[in-house]
């Protein structure tokens, strides 16, 4: 790290008294000795922000950060912040330290509007959470340990090493109070065979979900990447939170936490943009709003809201996060969502501990997990390019897909089997959580559908449907406009199924639509 010139005082004032303007006295007191006035509170704040730090601009906000300490930028306006302090308050520290002092509140807005206004033209630079690609090489990826002396984890297709970003060239870090502290990794006696180990004893995962566990935190490693959500789910007893909150914590630290679900879109949005991880405790259900956003959140998203304290102003929130869900059942699924979820499944615990020995035991093997996870990820992220080339066929993760694939390369594992598997079940899930889909799909499989499949307008098909099931079916579409909804939603799931639905053609009779069942089935 560099080292900025400490700061003069008496250099400070030297320079307020070459300003036109200055206001230091050169009134000869009756001793014939000059007064040497102190200079005003906020210009000598001003200079200390001037002199220690260097100021830039992410998405229209400004931001402080230390010449003389870790890569961690500081937002100018906030007034509290994360452990690292905001710049206020770090100005607030320096100045008491070296002027013996406390500086008053106007001087301190004085001296923050002032070093705003002086960053209007200071370059805008991304500011990364937890993760980040390196600015030089693309195949270097950060991991931001969320220490107070900015020590990271860079890991590099020839290996991973503890070490600082460079504070002119690496990333800087953007921290918030969610952003908790990661133990210092170590390398696992053994290899990461036996890190892996230790992760298995801690989290219930069958023996077939585990390396999909695994695949989902080596996603999170990566930036800008599009993961499934984590659906942990199992019968009552099988410690789905409790495997939440550790498997968050691998790369969150231990201080994640799960939170129930967000009653609106801000509610989604605020902890989205300020966390790394977004982990939902114990679903039973998820609205439509839900899974609309919760879909974006996985490819990516942002939110403009009203700026604090201002009318005419605007915040942007952009995010791009790892999401974990927990749940016996989250109900009935849209297939947008399904397509982007991963279910692992938890196996009953056979033998309990209490919480202060499960706990404790995940502390202290928390630096080997870590440590055997970055040792994956260097194997799997030069095995990328390989794995990508061998792939054959993509589902909707694509991404995933191929890092799986890379990851079963490396391990013997047989991951992304298992990942289309548990794909190919939220196709049944899907299907079955719609009456009307479940309904069109049993007439499709009866002998009373047409041989060489059945055309008609969605009214008739919608009277079809509705003699077969009876009345007082719940959730049933009550007009025509409803049902081409509803199979619109659902036609990805259904043509897995065999079952498609060609557009509608127009005619005097009215607009058409064509059932048939395809040749082959997923």
């Amino acid at each position: 790290m560099t080292t900025a010139t400490p700061y003069d005082v008496a250099a400070a004032v030297d320079r307020l008294v070459a300003v036109p303007g200055g206001r230091r006295s050169t009134q000869e007191e009756p001793t014939g000795q000059r007064e040497a006035r102190r200079p005003p509170q906020a210009d000598v704040l001003r200079l200390m922000g001037e002199s220690r730090f260097r100021f830039l601009r992410c998405k229209g906000d400004p931001y402080a950060v230390p010449l003389d300490g870790p890569a961690i930028a500081v937002p100018l306006r906030a007034k509290a912040h994360s452990a690292t302090g905001s710049l206020r308050q770090q100005l607030t520290a320096r100045y008491v330290r070296e002027q013996r002092n406390t500086p008053s509140q106007t001087a301190m807005a004085d001296a923050i509007a002032a070093l705003d206004a002086l960053t209007l033209d200071a370059p805008d630079t991304d500011l990364w959470l937890r993760v980040a690609p390196d600015p030089d090489d693309r195949e270097v990826i950060w991991l931001d340990l969320g220490r107070p002396d900015g020590q990271s984890v860079r890991i590099a297709p020839d290996g991973w090493t503890v070490t600082y970003p460079d504070i002119e060239k690496g990333p800087i870090w953007r921290r918030s109070k969610l952003v908790g502290e990661l133990p210092l990794p170590v390398r696992p006696v053994g290899g990461w065979r036996n890190g892996i180990a230790a992760f298995a004893e801690l989290l219930p995962f069958t023996e077939a979900t585990l390396p999909l566990a695994v695949a989902w935190v080596l996603a999170a490693l990566r930036p800008d990447m599009p993961r499934p959500i984590a659906y942990l789910t199992g019968e009552q007893g099988t410690g789905k939170s409790t495997s939440g909150r550790m498997l968050v914590g691998l790369v969150d630290g231990m201080g994640a936490t799960l939170r129930t679900a967000p009653e609106n879109l801000r509610d989604l949005g605020v902890p989205a943009a300020a966390g790394w991880t977004l982990a939902f405790d114990n679903l039973s259900g998820v609205p439509s709003w839900l899974s609309d956003a919760l879909c974006r959140v996985v490819t990516g998203d942002s939110q403009v809201t009203r700026a604090l304290y201002s009318d005419d102003d605007v915040s942007l929130l952009v995010y791009q996060r790892p999401v974990l869900l927990t749940g016996i059942d989250v109900g009935v699924l849209r297939n947008d969502l399904a397509e982007r979820m991963m279910p692992l499944e938890l196996q009953p615990i056979t033998k309990r501990r209490t919480a202060g020995a499960l706990w404790g035991a995940y502390e202290r093997a928390h630096p080997e997990i870590l440590g055997a996870l970055l040792d994956l990820a260097v194997a799997v992220w030069a095995d990328l390019p390989a794995a990508a080339a061998d792939l054959t066929h993509r589902p909707r993760m694509a991404d995933f897909a191929e890092l799986l694939h890379a990851l079963d390369r490396v391990t013997g594992w047989q991951g992304l089997q298992t990942f289309y598997g548990a794909q190919d079940n939220l196709v049944d899930a899907v299907l079955d959580g719609q009456p009307v889909t479940a309904a069109l799909r049993d007439w499709v499989a009866s002998p009373m559908f047409p041989a060489g499949g059945w055309t008609g307008t969605m009214t008739e098909l919608l009277n079809i449907l509705t003699a077969r099931v009876g009345p007082g079916v719940d959730r049933w579409p009550r007009t025509a406009a409803v049902l081409s909804q509803r199979l619109r939603e659902t036609a990805p799931a259904l043509r897995a199924r065999g079952i498609d639905i060609t557009p509608p053609t127009s005619n005097k009779n009215g607009r058409n639509y064509s059932i048939n069942a395809a040749s082959t089935a997923a």
